[in-house]
């Protein structure tokens, strides 16, 4: 088998059987469909087994979280590619075909990024691969903007969104796969600085388009979805971040908060999901949360960032330069929302 599609889901039935009908309609020959059901109680499974009989489904008792049940997808597979596609995603009938012809030519790189698009309003783009900030926040390039072409050159991006992707199976052996402690959010970055400071490239790869529902798992409003961010763009940056950025880290952040509360004054940015002096205390309690959370998974982190030395490739003033030669500019974080990506 050349390439396997891993899609997880949770609960979210109706969207799963769009994301799979576009995987019924690619013009890719040899690839096989692995879905891991996260536990769900809609009907998912029933639904797959009557419509989708070809597919692979890895059934969980629980919700183990986007992180896990995409490493289950992964191990399950053989192929020489993995692909995540998320289940509120659907792709474009030329989408797998696109990532792997990428490949070609490219043997040291490892991942390959999808031209995202809204769901709701295919003229905006939602991600077209990604972009940090210096404290370790991470969003898609090009968020929110109006799709006239700017993102129409096959070109080597950052990484890629875990919500369409594609990974070279050679580099996930050698690298690992997901990181579990993370659960969901800032996962398919985790995995992506790793795989850049172990040496592999990334490809964004226009013709690959997929479509996404934003904010269908946890929702936008979401406190928990507030808490796994901010604790886990702190225990990215712990784990793998040189340590000249890494003392800096309070400082940007710092200056994100600030930047954030000014563009909420004008009903812009993050924050505006969250209307009213009760919604500001709601971010701020998750913030606290987050941070405390990543507090106790401090230890751990720090172990495995002992471990993540045996698989350097670039110096740590490389990865420096890598981090800030892609990062995204404050007032653009700022005004930006994310999304609810992960399945998790």
């Amino acid at each position: 088998m050349k390439v396997s599609v891993i899609v997880v889901n949770w609960n979210r039935r109706e969207l799963l059987r769009a994301c799979l009908k576009s995987l019924t309609k690619q013009t890719q020959s040899g690839f096989e469909i692995i879905v891991v059901e996260n536990g769900s109680d809609d009907g998912s499974a029933e639904m797959m087994e009557a419509e989708f009989p070809a597919v692979r489904i890895i059934r969980n008792r629980e919700n183990r979280g986007f992180c896990a049940a995409n490493n289950q997808g992964i191990q399950a597979s053989d192929a020489e590619f993995i692909a995540l596609l998320n289940n509120d995603a659907e792709a474009g009938p030329g989408w797998l075909a696109a990532l792997v012809d990428a490949f070609e030519g490219r043997a040291d790189f490892g991942m390959a990024a999808s031209k995202i698009l809204v769901w709701e309003n295919p003229q905006k783009i939602d991600k077209a691969a990604h972009l940090i900030y210096p404290d370790g926040q991470n969003r898609g390039r090009g968020s929110g903007e109006t799709d006239a072409g700017q993102y129409d050159r096959l070109e080597e991006a950052l990484w890629p969104d875990g919500c369409a992707a594609m990974y070279r199976r050679k580099m996930l052996d050698a690298i690992g796969g997901f990181d579990e402690d993370l659960f969901a959010y800032a996962d398919d970055a985790e995995l992506g600085l790793r795989a850049r400071i172990a040496g592999w490239r990334c490809i964004y790869v226009p013709a690959a388009v997929v479509r996404h529902h934003r904010g269908a798992t946890l929702g936008l409003g979401s406190a928990r979805r507030l808490v796994l961010i901010e604790r886990n763009r702190l225990l990215l940056a712990a784990k793998l971040f040189p340590w000249s950025l890494l003392w800096l880290n309070p400082f940007y952040f710092l200056a994100r908060v600030v930047t954030g509360v000014w563009e909420a004054a004008r009903g812009r940015g993050e924050a505006s999901l969250y209307p009213g002096l009760r919604g500001k205390l709601r971010i701020a309690a998750a913030m606290a949360r987050g941070d405390f959370e990543a507090l106790l998974l401090l230890p751990r982190m720090l172990r495995k960032r002992r471990e993540v030395e045996r698989i350097r490739k670039l110096s740590p003033r490389q990865v420096r330069e890598l981090i800030l030669g892609n990062r995204i500019s404050l007032r653009e974080l700022s005004a930006q929302t994310t999304a609810g990506r992960n399945s998790g």
